[in-house]
């Protein structure tokens, strides 16, 4: 096309070729342009779902924790600091694109609603920002650091496998560029003469590794421990007797078996007491006990598991500690709140005779009702006399057994009258006790009970008592009140109250309330 004579026309023609060819790249260079701007697009909305995905993962180690501290606790805490470290290199990362797509004047484009790629194909925004005669600059330096500091803590995290460490180091590599004929900095290889497009495209990237790898690292954590769960050498011999004490010549009963127990799993080798258990008590994944109890005491006996694992046998050492009492002449009987009952609510009892299983024991006290395994409640509301006895009876091996104790039976004490939840001497403005409630509490009182304030008597100095239903001033006492000089007292008093949950008992009047008008 070059050679030899050309007629003006073919030169003519042979222009129109080249104008041609340079309008074909320049419309090429173009589309590269968007290519990359779409694929930010695509690796933003990745990262994106990555961070959806790491936040449900720290509410898995968040349930976790609380159901099972000891397993999850220690990790949901690396992972908080995890994603905490994450979101503040994500956020550098992004803090960085938009300034640099701030010095490149870069505009939306008004027809798609989208970043207008096409014009972001001059490097000059970041070249001025990271490199200045021909030097990396102070923020270049930074932005290196930023991601190499990233790195150390990421490397720096317990358990990583292998294969993490490997993807770790080559996603956050800042190592320089170098070949046999070659040799450049990490900044200047990967940024330096860049178009813009190109740049911002490598910053939404490390958001989305920075995603991708707390989410390789939390998943991971979560593997690991259901891999240990499921391992049996994560468990221990649960040693289950039919009783937890035992009389001279009887025989000590029950089982032990595994934490999760397994009906399909076999032991190659049980001890007790360095004796070879029979083979008939071992079924089901579990060993039946049957030894015998000894004399009064406590005991303590060795014993070992033996399975194998990866044909490789696991000894799981246990012991079975129980003790062996005398026959009982006397039940015990012991109050959970203290050593009387009260009139007005339901005192809780704990009754049981050692060594007698509790649906052989027989109680018999007035108003006592029975609300599960060894547990009573006692209602001595209606009951007229200061104290009350409980009889107790069973048998132990034929031998009938019984006792009895006497309890104090007591009133609910007074109750203090408050306002505003404040008792004795209160002070505070007009305003504020006109809205102000009446109650009354039991501060010193075992018990937790509600008390309902029906009525009371509001007195003003110089006026008439006023008789007030409900527990709020009405309208005729705030009028009172009205009157009442700065520095001037009140008094709330005759407090009549109702046991809530227990109208029938009368409670005694709460103390007098004192208010002095502040304004």
């Amino acid at each position: 096309m070059a050679g030899g004579k050309l007629s003006a026309r073919q030169k003519m023609i042979n222009l129109m070729y080249l104008v041609f060819i340079a309008m074909m790249a320049l419309q090429m260079s173009k589309k590269v342009l968007s290519a990359f701007g779409e694929s930010a697009e695509e690796v933003v909305k990745s990262s994106e779902m990555k961070t959806q995905s790491n936040n449900y993962l720290i509410k898995t180690l968040e349930q976790s924790a609380k159901d099972q501290p000891q397993k999850y606790g220690a990790k949901h805490k690396v992972a908080l600091i995890l994603d905490k470290r994450s979101q503040e290199f994500a956020d550098y990362m992004k803090a960085l694109k938009e300034e640099v797509l701030k010095e490149d004047k870069a505009k939306i484009d008004p027809k798609t609603g989208k970043m207008d790629y096409e014009k972001l194909s001059k490097s000059a925004a970041l070249d001025n920002m990271f490199f200045k005669s021909g030097k990396p600059t102070a923020k270049a330096k930074e932005f290196k650091s930023k991601i190499e500091a990233y790195k150390k803590y990421l490397l720096s995290l317990d358990d990583l496998s292998e294969a993490t460490k490997e993807n770790i180091k080559s996603r956050f590599n800042t190592a320089d560029y170098k070949t046999k004929l070659k040799r450049e900095g990490w900044l200047e290889h990967n940024f330096e003469g860049f178009p813009t497009i190109a740049s911002t495209f490598k910053f939404d990237n490390y958001q989305a590794k920075a995603r991708e790898t707390e989410n390789e690292i939390m998943s991971q954590m979560l593997r690991g421990q259901m891999s240990k769960d499921v391992s049996v050498t994560n468990y221990a011999p649960v040693v289950i007797l039919d009783k937890s004490a035992y009389f001279p010549g009887e025989r000590v009963t029950g089982k032990v078996a595994l934490g999760r127990v397994d009906s399909t799993m076999t032991f190659k080798e049980v001890t007790i007491n360095k004796t070879k258990v029979a083979e008939e008590l071992l079924k089901g994944g579990q060993l039946r006990i049957d030894i015998p109890a000894g004399n009064v005491g406590e005991k303590e006996i060795p014993g070992r598991i033996v399975f194998e694992e990866n044909n490789k046998p696991i000894p799981l050492d246990f012991s079975i500690k129980y003790a062996v009492i005398p026959i009982p002449n006397s039940a015990v009987i012991s109050a959970e709140k203290m050593n009387v009952v009260y009139r007005g609510v339901k005192n809780p009892l704990a009754i049981s005779i050692p060594g007698v299983s509790d649906n052989k024991v027989r109680v018999n006290a007035p108003g006592l009702s029975k609300v599960g395994t060894g547990k009573y409640v006692m209602d001595v509301t209606t009951f007229k006399g200061k104290s009350v006895k409980i009889n107790v009876s069973g048998s132990v091996n034929g031998k009938p057994v019984s006792d009895s104790k006497v309890f104090r039976v007591k009133n609910i004490p007074a109750p203090t009258g408050t306002i505003r939840g404040e008792s004795g001497m209160v002070k505070m403005p007009k305003r504020n006790l006109k809205i102000s409630t009446v109650g009354a509490s039991l501060p010193d009182f075992d018990f937790d009970i509600k008390l309902r304030v029906k009525a009371f008597d509001f007195k003003v100095p110089g006026q008439p008592t006023v008789t007030v239903h409900g527990n709020k001033l009405n309208a005729k006492a705030q009028k009172l009140l009205n009157r009442v000089k700065t520095g001037q007292t009140i008094q709330i008093y005759n407090i009549r109250t109702a046991l809530v949950g227990n109208s029938a008992y009368k409670v005694k009047k709460p103390s007098i309330i004192t208010v002095e008008i502040s304004n």
